[in-house]
């Protein structure tokens, strides 16, 4: 077998809102929607959002993305009026990342490995 991705699904208590916050803060796409069930993409990661279903409530899911130029897009999400929870910052376990928290409170962390001079100064 061979793993070729995986997607989280987060768990949301109003999809209309869930994707102004996901598309028109943090960038996502739409790539399919069905009734209460909604599979958003930036680049090749995906999220998918979800209506809370019996014992699983809205909120409390993570996800850190992988990316490239962090403090870019910090900056670009920044000026569409997000409320990152941090800085980006370099980070004892060796990636430079910030986390936000969606509307539900699903924490997201976007981050990039630390070049071999960064790591140098931890």
């Amino acid at each position: 077998m061979k793993v070729l991705s995986a997607a989280p699904v987060l768990r949301v208590s109003d999809l209309a809102s869930a994707l102004t916050f996901y598309r028109d803060v943090l960038g996502f796409t739409v790539e399919f929607e069905y009734d209460d069930y909604v599979i958003l993409e930036i680049d090749h990661s995906q999220v998918h959002l979800a209506k809370p279903a019996a014992g699983k409530p809205p909120g409390g899911g993570t996800v850190y993305v992988f990316c490239e130029d962090v403090d870019e897009y910090f900056g670009k999400i920044r000026a569409r009026g997000a409320k990152p929870a941090s800085e980006p910052c370099n980070q004892f376990y060796m990636m430079r990342d910030f986390t936000i928290n969606d509307p539900d409170g699903n924490q997201l962390s976007f981050g990039r490995a630390l070049s071999a001079e960064e790591r140098a100064r931890i």
